[in-house]
């Protein structure tokens, strides 16, 4: 007898290969039998009758470790209620393992009460065990941050590395990469990296080759900088022969907008000349960012605490005001939606606050700056519809939301997070397949699970076929919806009726369930390592 048979259903395999009538069986957490299988009975019988089966979706771009949800929150239901059932962390430079020592912890904290966290791990095998405890409802890997390495040997200094702490980093990527993380990430547009050049990414880019891994990258810039971003990325892979994947692929402010046909033709390119890049995009035109990023590169060197007292510095501060004025943002496409402060300054808009303090919109934003103690996250409506579609469309896409999981009684804390937590994968689906048909229900799933199985080489899953895991998506192709919005983050997405995890229901009946079936997923060690 089978544990779970999903009958009279229609089958999207996540191989990109056509839909086909089937059913699917499943014993002990695997896939064992899929055809017609209505003479067999199963302990949980699904009837998929009009609906779609698909491989659970891989979230290859996901910040539930570093904004601490997996220990806070380790149900992840805006996650699952999208049909999610694997994660990979430690993504734009930022993992919260290998750690040089206790402190480096600091640098991650992303706005969380560390009270809430029980921290006591260092090394990647130690953190990765301590994650099997949480019990999280879905699978969860993780690759190995270059910003968590390198502030963990020159804290808060921004300075080149010296040959001796090179030694350092080199050997802690290689044990944390037989320690099961499944590659390396870079976040070189943020301040502690900007200053690592292209050879000091080479020579780790080098181990995680070694060892099959994955680069992933925040690239160093992303508006008018764009194109040397995307290649310095490339000449990385091009040098080291390293599987790259660009993080959240976007372009900038309006008049960058242009440049965003001329990388996807340096990746098109790339990828004919055999080096193996792909890039993975979200489906929403606003961005989420730090606010400090709209400051001089030079205001933020040497970490949050020297930041904060040149802003506060007179002549410092007037120095910093006239290079934002000459800078290429638009202020009122910027809104506050986490913040240290009243919670009232929440999705309100830079350029209101200024109006009703009566300052220039720049000094506001010092003035908050110093007021939070730096920890201020907007969302800045900056990027091209046109864009966004041309990168979900692209062969070489992979669908993502560069988010965390929440649940809806998070709205409690008056923080307003990105609409794509909730919504990004059903997005997807209703817009880009349903409604506009710009994407075929093949190639997008492929895109949300075989690809991403393939890429980031996570054995048995992405696909459904006999013998994988049994992570599965029971959806209504007419139904399928996200509902998240600017305005009001805080909905589930709707249209999924089951989502199993290693075969085991996390959603029934469109209802999420107390159980939690996840696993830690592990690089798997090859024969020929040394």
């Amino acid at each position: 007898m089978l544990d779970v048979i999903i009958k009279n259903g229609t089958i999207v395999d996540g191989s990109g290969k056509p839909m086909y009538r089937g059913d699917v069986g499943i014993r002990e957490g695997v896939i064992t039998d899929i055809g017609d299988l209505h003479n067999e009975h199963a302990e949980i019988e699904i009837d998929a009758t009009k609906k779609y089966i698909a491989p659970g979706f891989i979230d290859v771009n996901n910040h539930s470790d570093t904004y601490w949800r997996i220990f806070i929150d380790p149900a992840l239901e805006s996650l699952l209620y999208q049909g999610v059932t694997t994660i990979i962390g430690g993504n734009c430079g930022s993992s919260l393992a290998p750690l040089a020592n206790h402190s480096v912890i600091k640098s991650i904290q992303k706005w969380t009460d560390m009270k809430n966290v029980s921290f006591n791990w260092l090394s990647m095998k130690e953190f990765l065990a301590e994650v099997e405890q949480k019990k999280i409802a879905l699978n969860f890997a993780t690759l190995v941050g270059h910003g968590t390495l390198r502030r963990g040997l020159v804290g808060d200094e921004v300075r080149d590395i010296s040959p001796a702490e090179m030694k350092v980093m080199k050997k802690m990527l290689t044990q944390a990469m037989k320690e099961g993380a499944l590659g390396f990430s870079t976040g070189l547009v943020y301040t502690h990296a900007k200053l690592a050049s292209s050879r000091e990414i080479a020579e780790l880019a080098e181990i995680v080759k070694k060892y099959n891994g994955v680069y992933t990258t925040h690239i160093r810039g992303e508006a008018h900088e764009l194109i040397r971003a995307v290649e310095e990325a490339i000449r990385v892979a091009q040098i080291t022969g390293v599987r790259l994947q660009i993080s959240h692929l976007k372009v900038m402010g309006k008049k960058n907008w242009p440049l965003m046909e001329e990388a996807l033709n340096l990746i098109e390119t790339a990828r004919t000349s055999g080096i193996d890049v792909h890039f993975d995009v979200y489906p929403y035109t606003s961005t989420g960012s730090v606010l400090y990023i709209l400051l001089p590169d030079w205001v933020t060197e040497g970490g949050r605490n020297m930041m904060l007292s040149r802003l506060k510095d007179s002549e410092i501060r007037k120095r910093v005001i006239k290079e934002m004025k000459a800078s290429e943002y638009d202020y009122s496409k910027i809104t506050i939606s986490i913040s240290a402060l009243d919670k009232a300054l929440n999705r309100k808009k830079i350029t209101e606050i200024a109006e009703a303090q009566g300052k220039s919109v720049e000094d506001t934003i010092i003035d908050v700056l110093i007021a939070s103690e730096g920890r201020v996250v907007t969302m800045m409506e900056v990027l091209s519809g046109k864009n966004v579609d041309k990168g979900v469309i692209n062969p070489f896409s992979i669908v993502s939301s560069n988010g965390s999981g929440y649940d809806i009684k998070h709205r409690e804390t008056g923080e307003v997070v990105h609409p794509r937590n909730f919504g990004s994968f059903p997005r997807v689906l209703a817009d880009y397949v349903r409604e506009r048909g710009v994407v075929g229900w093949e190639e997008a799933i492929r895109k949300m699970s075989g690809l991403p199985a393939e890429k980031f080489n996570i054995e048995k899953r992405g696909i459904l076929a006999e013998g994988n895991f049994a992570d599965v998506v029971v959806f209504d192709p007419k139904k399928i919806q996200d509902l998240a919005t600017i305005e009001n983050p805080y909905q589930y997405s709707q249209g999924i009726d089951w989502v199993l995890v290693n075969g085991r229901p996390a959603i029934k009946n469109g209802k999420i369930l107390e159980e939690r079936s996840g696993v830690v997923l592990r690089r798997k060690s090859s024969l020929f390592e040394f």
